[in-house]
């Protein structure tokens, strides 16, 4: 039987501690690196691993390294190609208006960056202007975003915008050429739509980025 008081005291306690957020403990495993040597077991052990990363120049020019953002264990895994302006400053991916209107994206498949979502980028720093990434800086990162893919293990990649989608896929080819098909990423189903900053510029766009956050939902239903 269940004791509903001695429930209602935890929550009670844990609001009282932490606020309304609720904490989702990651998952551990047991992952090898090519050499032999163990990896980190969680998301929170990898970030602080390489959050002082300076492999690149990009590192040097920071003002905040961006990891992601999210579910621990989360079945979809958001990627755009790397951090702007606003997220250098926060450290967060996906802030300001873009970010709000992804996070009205996901609130209308009953998803958000706590629930069953992870978001992060391709390259963990800023490039100068937002220009897009260099061959040679994702070169460098890549390899964190696979450990990151590892460590997460989602069941679903979609890539935010067409620069996200031809680094990821090595195609250089329009967005409407990727959309609506299922590509293939690190092991991973992935799929490409559009990236909200497209959004507010063009709305468009919307009914197709919204037929493509409906099937996202429905693939992930039947998973």
């Amino acid at each position: 039987m269940v004791d509903y008081h001695s429930a209602d005291r935890y929550f009670r306690q844990t609001k009282e501690l932490y606020g309304n957020t609720c904490y989702v403990q990651e998952k551990k495993l047991n992952i090898v690196m090519e050499d032999g040597s163990p990896g980190p077991k969680s998301l929170l052990a990898f970030h602080e691993q390489i959050s002082d990363c300076l492999k690149c120049a990009l590192g040097k020019k920071r003002d905040k390294f961006v990891f992601g953002v999210g579910d621990p264990n989360a079945n979809l895994l958001l990627i755009g190609e790397a951090p702007g302006a606003k997220e250098d400053e926060v450290g967060e991916p996906f802030v300001g208006r873009a970010g709000k209107m992804l996070d009205k994206m996901l609130s209308a498949i009953d998803r958000s960056r706590e629930k069953d979502v992870y978001i992060c980028n391709v390259l963990k720093c800023r490039p100068p202007d937002n220009r897009d990434p260099l061959p040679s800086e994702v070169e460098q990162c890549e390899s964190y975003l696979h450990m990151q893919i590892q460590l997460i293990q989602p069941k679903l990649i979609v890539a935010l915008g067409r620069v996200a989608g031809k680094t990821l896929l090595g195609l250089d080819t329009a967005l409407k050429d990727m959309r609506n098909i299922t590509h293939e990423y690190a092991g991973t189903p992935l799929r490409v739509t559009y990236h909200p900053a497209a959004l507010l510029r063009n709305s468009n766009f919307k009914p197709a980025a919204w037929e493509d956050f409906k099937w996202i939902n429905t693939f992930l239903e039947k998973k």
